[in-house]
């Protein structure tokens, strides 16, 4: 594991996340029915469901990447989904760490540019602290280099570093190791855990993976737009 280790979060910690009966319809279809959730700073709660059944619009209603029709989102305090559309952006790039399947780094940058992005955006970038995250992840010494010489489990540890760059409070997952193989996929998995929980950032992981959704401290079921907890 690259030296990192996992720890369980602190029974108190602070809200990092919440979703308050969040509403959303596409048409005359309801897609979410009243979704509430939460996700304490340095907890690992993973969403599962099958396909169709609500995951993506509902991460991508609580990244701010769209708004619910009723409900509210709240990042660590802050209610996101009533914040202008400028301001809601400056916010995630601050407070919200994404990894997705594909890592999606910009090929004409860096590694170490790829990793600041985010914390340009926010203001927050720093060389030194893309240099240690990038070393976390056992890429140390491959900062100049571009994308495309990286193997994909390298790309994706990149792509865990870029989401940790702005010490958000707390990171969105959509399949982070959907497309690796399986010794990337656990290597990618706990160092997004581990780092995490480390800087104090709650995860939300959305997955189909049972492998992957071992790593949570809670498992959460989507199913016909609701919520049922293990």
């Amino acid at each position: 594991m690259l030296g990192v280790t996992v720890s369980p979060p602190a029974a108190t910690a602070p809200l990092a996340l919440e979703a308050r009966h969040i509403r959303h319809s596409f048409g005359p279809t309801e897609v979410l029915h009243g979704v509430s959730l939460q996700v304490q700073a340095s907890e690992v709660v993973a969403v599962t469901g099958p396909s169709g059944s609500g995951k993506s619009t509902l991460l991508h209603l609580l990244g701010g990447l769209d708004v619910p029709q009723q409900g509210e989102v709240w990042w660590a305090g802050e209610r996101a989904d009533s914040l202008d559309t400028q301001t809601r952006a400056v916010r995630r790039a601050g407070r919200l760490g994404l990894v997705f399947q594909h890592h999606y780094l910009l090929e004409d940058l860096t590694v170490e540019q790829n990793v600041m992005v985010p914390a340009m955006l926010s203001g927050q970038a720093s060389l030194s602290h893309a240099k240690g995250l990038l070393e976390r992840v056992g890429l140390a010494g491959r900062g100049g280099d571009l994308p495309h010489v990286l193997s994909g489990g390298e790309r994706q540890r990149v792509a865990v570093a870029r989401a940790l760059a702005t010490h958000p409070a707390v990171i969105l997952a959509d399949e982070p190791t959907g497309s690796l193989d399986r010794a990337n996929a656990e290597t990618v998995a706990s160092l997004l855990v581990a780092l995490a929980r480390e800087q104090g950032a709650g995860v939300l992981l959305v997955t189909h993976d049972d492998r992957l959704a071992a790593y949570a401290d809670r498992i959460l079921h989507l199913l016909d737009g609701q919520i049922q907890e293990n």
